[in-house]
Order: C-alpha cells, then structure tokens, then sequence
C-alpha cells in the first residue's frame, strides 16, 4: 500500500541543529529535526539600477531562519538528495514521516522543509499571508549541499500544493535561480497553480495533478503547456483521471472541502503518481 507524504498539510515544532562547517555522515539521523535559513535575498539588477539612479544602494536581505527534518539513507553516500515544500497549511508533525521514508527506501536523503513555525504563521490558505518560500528552497539546499553525504550536484526539489507553485517559480528561467550559487537538478510539483508560471524552466520538470482538481486546475497546466516558447529544460505534465486536489493526502475522506474546494484522497493517482516521481527522479539523477 502507498506511503506517499500527505504534504498539503501540517506544521512542525522547533528544533534546533547547528552546521558550522563541513559535516559527516554519522551527524545525521532519520527525521532528524534541523534548523538552518532562507537564503539571502539579492537584489535583481533592475533593482539595483533603480536605485543606483537615485543615489541609493540596496543590501542583501539576511535569510529567515526555518526548521527542517533530514531523513538518510543508510551509507556513507554521497547520495542524490530531494528537497520538499509543504502547501499552504504548513506541516503536521503526524504526517512529516510517511513520504521522507519513501523516498529515503529510494535511496535520497530528504529535507522537509516547515517554512511557517518560525514565521509565526499558521496557514496561508485564507491569502491573510504572503510568504516567499523560493528562498526557503535555496537556503535548503545550500545547507544540504555541505553535508558529505549529499551529492550536492543532483539535489531535486519537489513541492505540493502552494509548496509546488514555489516549485515552479524556483526554477523558472530567468527567475530567482539566477541570484543564487546552487542549482537544482530537477523539480516536481504536486497538483500547483500552473497560472503562476509561463512554464519556461531550468532544469527537467514534473507536474503531477488531477483531472478534477477545482483548486488549481488541470485546465491550467494543459495551456501552459501548450503555451510554453519551448526555451530550456523538459517538462512533463501528468494528469490523473478521477483525482481532486491533495489526492496524496491519506486522511482526506470524500466529500471534503477546504475553502470551497473539494479536497480528496485518491489511492489509483498516488500510487501511479509515486512510480512516475521514481522514474522521474532516476532518470533526472542519472544525468
């Protein structure tokens, strides 16, 4: 039976774990609870010009502090890696588990990221908060890049929900990648607002969603797709006849509605969804 991580939901405790320099492969744990930060926020050059014509000059925003839980496989490694954004309810500590071991049995080493605890923010589903994970997901990789068991030129970023809209903007061509050192290799996003993005991408690209998604519709990826100038990487969009948005999340019974959306576990589209992110993934590493 799938074990597939309900990540729309949840949100996580504090934790503390401090990286000061290169760290080795006994200093990690299963679900070991970490905390490192977003990373810092560069000025675009179009900002920096600006303000350059008005005599000013723009500092990089320091990163935001965020807890996390690391999961490995076992092994020295260096092993490929995935990084995970949660949707916008944050991450229940309930459900933090199920996918990070599934993806460890793959043999990745995994980093959930909770980008709502320190913030103080409980959800962001009511639009009451605007918070921008992009950085979240780099400053995530650049804390797992200094571990020696990650391999940190094949590190995937996956996300679900509102954590797959930032997905998407994370690696969108001519994005924020360009301010950041770290690449990405790959990315998945679970059921997001294709809206958001013009589908153009810097590296090999999943979109997994279902056909009677009301929340983020499928509708929307199928035109971004038909819409896309074809510049950089791949993308490969996948929907599942039958599925409602968070059709990963186990708990979700039918007939339920979250903000007017039907919401609903869908057990055919989780398990087809889980062997396309294997196949995915393998191919991506092997790059």
């Amino acid at each position: 039976m799938s074990r597939f991580l309900e990540l729309l939901r949840g949100i996580g405790f504090a934790a503390c774990f401090c990286l000061t320099s290169h760290v080795h492969a006994a200093s990690a744990s299963a679900d070991q609870p970490v905390q490192f930060e977003s990373a810092a926020m560069k000025p675009t050059p179009f900002q920096q010009r600006i303000a350059q014509q008005n005599g000013q000059v723009l500092k990089t925003a320091p990163g935001t502090p965020l807890n996390g839980y690391l999961t490995r496989p076992p092994g020295d490694g260096p092993f490929p890696a995935v990084v995970v954004l949660h949707g916008c309810s944050g991450l229940f500590p309930s459900l933090r588990k199920s996918g990070s071991e599934l993806l460890s049995s793959w043999g990745y080493v995994v980093l959930v990221v909770d980008s709502f605890t320190t913030r103080g923010i409980k959800e962001t589903c009511d639009g009451l908060h605007s918070v921008d994970r992009v950085y979240d997901a780099y400053g995530a990789l650049e804390f797992l890049s200094k571990y020696s068991f990650v391999d940190r030129q094949r590190i995937a970023l996956m996300g679900f929900s509102a954590g797959g809209i930032a997905t998407l903007d994370a690696v969108q061509l001519g994005g924020a990648e360009r301010l950041v050192e770290g690449k990405f290799k790959a990315a998945i996003a679970y059921y997001p607002d294709c809206s958001a993005t013009n589908g153009d991408v810097t590296v090999p690209t999943l979109i997994l969603i279902g056909d009677l998604d009301d929340w983020t519709p499928a509708k929307k990826c199928q035109e971004m797709m038909a819409q896309r100038s074809g510049k950089g990487s791949a993308v490969q969009l996948e929907v599942f006849k039958g599925a409602r948005h968070a059709f990963t999340s186990r708990g979700l019974k039918a007939g339920t509605e979250e903000y007017g959306h039907r919401i609903e576990y869908n057990a055919a589209a989780t398990e087809q969804s889980e062997k396309d992110v294997r196949a995915f993934l393998k191919q991506a590493f092997s790059g």
